[in-house]
């Protein structure tokens, strides 16, 4: 049976049979589904599929949500980067509206894929639709690129978690960071060992960031976090590819995630009890959605 409990063995195994990092999560699939290789591969494929249904109806999206907090906001920024791209550049604009596209697509209950949650669905969608866009890589290697994610996502729900109320938005949106950024190595022909070193940066820069729902909904700040991380994700495989190194190997960044997690007060993991969901606007925003439970 194919199994690995940490990154350091899944890069082992890789480097060992000489394949991406796809191919072990798929033969490890297949062991534990006991489906055929075929069956896999279309499922992953459907699930990009909907990611980028998804996004396409995320950037032109103006519906509010039902709370009125979002929506809309996926357009606005993919129409700046079609006539500036301002700072960043149009791509990682665009990636960006990509990113809060599909978060707002889930606000409004449209159809999505948890990547690795629904609170972080955009980030790896949107770094791999975005890279799609620029480098023109076929549907089999972003749905192969989706594999490694899957594994990534895999070792650090093992080690760690990917639940905000577990961990806070770092098991979130972190674990999607590194999801994202470890998937661009590999698409750009990058080696098992480098995808581990951008799965650390990525995750390195988001380390103890809390779960501070509004009013308890996966809307604000959730939804433009999506967009910044994206991006984050996008910075993380650049710095590998140009030969940047992190100097703490992606296990231990991902047993120091789990401890800050565990160490955040209760308040800042997803109840909606501390950080921007305690502001006054934030209160003030909650007793509008909520006028009942404020009496």
């Amino acid at each position: 049976m194919i199994s690995f409990n940490n990154m350091a063995e899944l890069i082992a195994m890789a480097e060992e049979k000489q394949v991406p990092i796809h191919e072990i999560v798929i033969a490890r699939e297949m062991h534990v589904s006991q489906q055929p290789r075929e069956k896999i591969w279309a499922a992953m494929a459907e699930n990009w599929s909907v990611m980028q249904a998804s996004i396409e109806r995320g950037i032109e999206n103006e519906e509010k949500s039902l709370s009125g907090l979002t929506g809309g906001d996926a357009k606005r920024i993919y129409a700046y980067s079609q006539n500036d791209g301002g700072y960043l550049g149009s791509q990682a604009t665009r990636a960006a509206a990509y990113a809060v596209g599909i978060s707002e697509v889930n606000a409004v209950m449209g159809r999505i894929v948890a990547c690795p949650t629904a609170g972080s669905c955009g980030i790896v969608p949107a770094a791999l639709y975005a890279a799609q866009e620029q480098k023109g890589f076929p549907d089999d290697a972003i749905v192969g690129a989706l594999f490694t994610a899957a594994g990534i996502g895999m070792v650090i729900d093992q080690n760690a978690s990917i639940a905000g109320a577990a961990g806070g938005c770092q098991a979130e949106c972190g674990t999607a960071a590194g999801m994202a950024a470890g998937v661009l190595v590999e698409l750009a022909g990058g080696k098992p060992e480098e995808i581990g070193h951008a799965c650390a940066l990525a995750i390195k820069n988001l380390l103890g960031l809390v779960c501070d729902p509004v009013a308890g909904l996966v809307e604000v700040p959730c939804v433009k976090r999506n967009g910044f991380t994206a991006v984050l994700a996008m910075t993380a495989a650049d710095m590998v590819l140009a030969g940047v190194r992190s100097v703490i190997p992606v296990d231990e960044v991902i047993d120091a995630m789990d401890r800050i997690g565990r160490s955040l007060p209760h308040a800042l993991r997803e109840t909606s009890e501390g950080g921007l969901a305690t502001t006054v606007t934030g209160r003030r925003l909650a007793a509008k959605i909520y006028p009942k439970q404020q009496k």
